[in-house]
This record gives C-alpha cells, structure tokens and sequence, in this order.
C-alpha cells in the first residue's frame, strides 16, 4: 500500500564521514540545527560511529557535549545515534557494563533513536545492547533499531536475510534496518528484500533503508524499495550527499512530491540549509580533508565492496603515508583478503581490519608476511562467528597455534566500568560520568583531549589545540 516516505537526513553524522572523515564540527552545525528541526524528519542522525573517535581526536571536542548541544536546538526531531553493538563506540569488544552504561548515557543526553549493528551480523553481539536500549529507551520513547549489515556472498542470500531480521525483532527491535553501507544492493534486489520482509515481519515494525551512492545506484535503489513498500529512508542534503555519501535529499523530496508516496517535506526550506552545508563542504575540501574524488561513482566497488567511510579513512591514510598509488592494488586485495576471513560484511570494525591487512599486504609485498593483532582476532572467532569458513591455509599462517573460540566474545570480559573510572578520577581528568565512557572507548586520545581541556579552563593559550600539543 502506498504512504507517506519518512527520511532520516545523514547530513550531521555519516554524510560527513563518509566524505570528509568526520570532520565536520559542532560550530559548523549550530548555525542550521533550528532550521533543521522545522523541516519534518523522521529523524537526524547527529552521533555515534566515527564521530565519537574523531571529535576527541581532530577537533577538540567533546562529543558527549557535542549531543547535548544538539539536543539543544533539536526540539522537535529525535537524534539518531550509530552503535557497534558489543563495540560500542570504538573498535574491540567491551565488557555489558559499559554497554548498559553508554545506551543508558546517550538517551540522558538526547538520543532517541538507537540503530545497533554487528559487522558480522552475530546476534549474539548486540544483545546486550538491544536489552539495554529497550531497558532506558522505555523511559523516554526511544526507539531500538537492529540493523542488518547487508553483502554480497555464497552465504548472503534472501532468505539468511530475511531469516536475520526476524530474529531481531524477536529480540526486541522496534525498527529493522537494512545497512547497505557499501551501495551493494541493487535496485530489484532491494524490491525483493523489503518486499519478503514485509511478509515476514509484524505490521508495526518499520523497515529503514540505508544505503549509499558510491556506484551511482543508490536513488533507484531508495526508490524501488519505497514501491515495496518500505517506510524510512536514509538521504544526505546534497552539498554532502552522493559519492560515497546517501542519496541527495532533495531529488527524492521533488520525486515523491504530489504522489501518494509524498514526504510532507517541503523543498524551499531545503535550500538555505543546504546553501549552509556547501559553504561548510567548501571548507571540508580546502582543509583537504574532503577528496573530491569521494563524490564520483564507482561501479568497481561491486567488485571490491568498500563502503564510503571505509574509502575515504582509506584514502586519507594512503595519502599520509605518500602511497596514493598504490589504491587500485589495495581495493584490490580487499575481496581477497575478505574470502581468507570468511566473507564478513565490511563495515567497522570489520571493514578497517579487512582494509588495513589489504594495505599491509600490498605495501610488504607477501601477503600476510606482518598480520595485524585484530586479523589474528578475527581469525580467532574474538569478533563473533564468522559468515562462513575462514581459508584453512591463511588461518594457520594468521593463528600460529592460537585456539580459536565458538561462544560469545564478551562472555571473556569481566565488568569494566568501575576499574576505568578510578583510573580517570586517579589521573585527575574526571568531570562527569561520560568522561569514563569516552576514556573506555579511545584511552589515549581521550587522554590527550582531557589534558588539551583541561589546560584551556585553566586559561592556557587555545591555539595550542591546532599544534597538537597537550600540556598536563
């Protein structure tokens, strides 16, 4: 049945880490949030991912912060936050305290809206989060939505998918997200997909759609799954949208405009918030840290699925390194690499540990001749069951011996969150509970940030947070 199409716009989250490596700042936000607020969203996604990481890292801030300010302007639109399930907000397995006590933190401090994934699409990493996040999301009317991460392999078919979905929302989940990160599906499969969901899941658990535009499919893609009937899409305003971002906002909104699928958005008050984003975008590509060529399409990333932030991280490292050239090898390597580990989808953190061994082994020149500690780990099973049977001959090169584990990672970790916070109170950098969240997911960089804070309420210079200088 035809209806009306919600949109969750990226534009504050994933539209800029896919482009720019998250670098867009709060005070580049600001000037647009009440604007923002006034156009109907179903949601903004506004935290989580690489924002938490990059904030503390690039740009001095705060990003527990950087959510209360959002919560500040957003009134009216629920804040969406992206989290890695048992990875919460960083790259390794965290004990259930944590992740109890980050889900618990982020709706205090304004999220709504909770999409939970696992890169390997074990279910067994993101129950604890989705207990929590229905455990404090009933308390202030958020929303816990499990996302499946969508690939290309023997194993992925329809029906693993479909099988997938309706064990989450027997989990609990409210909304079912289908996590295209890499813009692998394809226009009639997304039909087939949202249409079999339909069939299988409750009337009223909503379907979102997430995708890219990295091979130049992604706007026949929302819109066939729209004719499926799906109920959220995920766009990016156009300054920061396509390449490797979502979809544009605005030619959806004018291509469902006076139809049944009608957004309700209306498209003059787009332009000046985006008007805002390009001058924003233009900063972006003048500090270099948005490459335009992340706005081009790509049909090769069917073949080597490297989803948008995974490309552009790349890029920006090859580039540091002065081995740009060496990118046609390295992507590559990545579906290599990807058929040794047993097909996992590549999304974070999956996706860096299959890029960053890709990079490895072309840069060595032998393939797994230096093997980074996560690839031993995935290899191990110390990220969840892999998808399918790893390479038998690679392992024993990766492991040396090592066992590997068939139960759930975290069953291994003991609580987590009392020992961190005496360690953060006993350096002297605590000044609220999220300093420990923070400290947990990046010690060393939450480190450097807490002295770089520090130092400016004490009134030292502030141009000392562009040298990158941290005094205690």
């Amino acid at each position: 049945m035809a209806k009306k199409i919600l949109i969750m716009d990226t534009i504050l989250r994933d539209a800029h880490q896919s482009q720019a490596a998250t670098r867009m700042t709060t005070e580049q936000m600001i000037p647009v949030l009440e604007k923002l607020d006034e156009i109907g969203y179903y949601s903004l996604e506004g935290w989580g991912g690489a924002t938490f990481d990059s904030c503390m890292r690039y740009l001095n801030e705060d990003p527990w912060e950087r959510l209360r300010t959002l919560r500040k302007y957003l009134k009216k639109t629920p804040i969406q936050m992206l989290l890695r399930g048992q990875n919460l907000l960083g790259y390794r397995n965290y004990a259930d305290d944590l992740v109890d006590k980050v889900v618990e933190k982020s709706f205090e401090n304004g999220v709504r809206v909770i999409r939970v994934f696992d890169a390997l699409n074990d279910p067994r990493n993101i129950q604890s989060s989705m207990r929590a996040i229905k455990k404090y999301g009933a308390q202030c009317g958020g929303v816990c939505e499990a996302a499946i991460s969508y690939t290309t392999s023997p194993v992925h078919t329809l029906e693993y998918f479909v099988k997938l979905a309706k064990t989450y929302e027997d989990m609990g989940a409210d909304n079912i997200c289908i996590k295209d990160m890499a813009n692998l599906l394809l226009p009639f499969d997304a039909y087939q997909l949202v249409t079999a969901l339909k069939k299988q899941l409750r009337p009223e658990t909503k379907i979102h759609l997430h995708t890219h535009n990295t091979t130049g499919t992604g706007d026949m893609v929302n819109l066939m799954a729209i004719q499926a009937g799906v109920d959220i899409v995920d766009t990016a305003l156009s300054p920061l949208g396509n390449g490797t971002s979502q979809p544009a906002t605005e030619p959806l909104v004018a291509t469902l405009k006076g139809t049944e699928y009608d957004t309700g958005i209306d498209l003059e008050k787009l332009i000046p918030i985006a008007a805002h984003f390009k001058k924003v975008a233009q900063e972006l590509e003048k500090e270099g840290t948005l490459n335009p060529k992340v706005r081009q399409v790509d049909v090769n990333t069917l073949i080597y699925q490297v989803p948008g932030g995974m490309l552009s991280n790349l890029m920006n490292q090859l580039k540091k390194a002065g081995k740009e050239d060496k990118l046609p090898e390295v992507l590559a390597e990545v579906p290599n690499v990807r058929a040794d580990c047993g097909y996992p989808p590549l999304v974070t953190p999956s996706s860096q540990i299959v890029g960053t061994q890709a990079v490895m082994n072309v840069v060595m020149g032998e393939r797994y001749k230096m093997v980074t500690k996560e690839t031993k780990d995935l290899f191990a099973g110390k990220y969840g069951q892999l998808p399918m049977p790893v390479n038998e001959e690679v392992a024993k090169k990766v492991l040396k011996g090592e066992k590997r584990i068939d139960y759930r990672p975290a069953d291994d970790l003991e609580p987590e969150y009392e020992r961190l916070k005496a360690e953060v109170v006993s350096k002297g950098f605590y000044t609220q509970e999220e300093d420990v969240l923070s400290y947990a997911s990046f010690p060393e960089v939450a480190e450097n940030f807490f002295k770089w804070r520090k130092a400016k309420n004490q009134g030292v210079d502030s141009d000392l947070a562009k040298t990158g200088v941290y005094p205690v």
